[in-house]
């Protein structure tokens, strides 16, 4: 999958624009929101008008915010979206704050999502295999460890896979609710 900002309409596209278009390696510990224009922007609307037509609006909204590290805001929207999407940016959250266990929990939540199949996939080609099933606790510990090896091909790697999530999990909850092919 090729990932592209403007499938999501001009206004999406602009905001990704303000970093990378997407593409940000997005820590795998929590910081400081990346982009304070980004946060600005995203303040100053509603998921409904940025995600009109979407299959999961508010979902999308908070994806949007993880991707500039404006995890307050993200946890916020994520623990009121009572979905297997809203559970997964939670999970995301709770992973990079770091908390394992809560994580997990939310993990649980989840079951399983319409990406993995997509993720376990692209995971592979990055070079982190589970086997035959994307294994959302596996990554967790896999990210806890390459948390604690800044700058090795680890971490890189773990970069790279939490990039591909984010994107097609973005992608799923983004896309319109008749569905588009991607």
């Amino acid at each position: 999958m090729q990932f592209d900002p403007t499938a999501y309409g001009g206004q999406v596209a602009g905001i990704l624009a303000l970093d990378r278009n997407g593409e940000r390696l997005m820590p795998l510990a929590m910081g400081t929101c990346s982009c304070e224009e980004a946060r600005q922007r995203l303040s100053s609307t509603t998921a409904q008008l940025l995600f009109a037509g979407s299959r999961a609006p508010e979902a999308a909204l908070s994806g949007l915010y993880l991707y500039f590290s404006c995890i307050d805001e993200a946890h916020q929207i994520a623990q009121n979206v009572d979905t297997p999407d809203g559970s997964y940016w939670h999970g995301i959250v709770h992973r990079q704050e770091p908390d394992a266990s809560n994580a997990g929990y939310w993990f649980r939540q989840v079951g399983a999502h319409p990406i993995f199949d997509v993720l376990r996939q692209k995971a592979a080609e990055i070079g982190v295999d589970f086997g035959p099933r994307w294994d959302p606790f596996a990554f967790i510990d896999y990210c806890e460890k390459a948390r604690r090896s800044p700058g090795s091909g680890e971490e890189r790697r773990a970069l790279e896979v939490q990039r591909a999530e984010w994107q097609l999990l973005f992608d799923h909850c983004a896309a319109k609710a008749a569905g588009r092919a991607r």
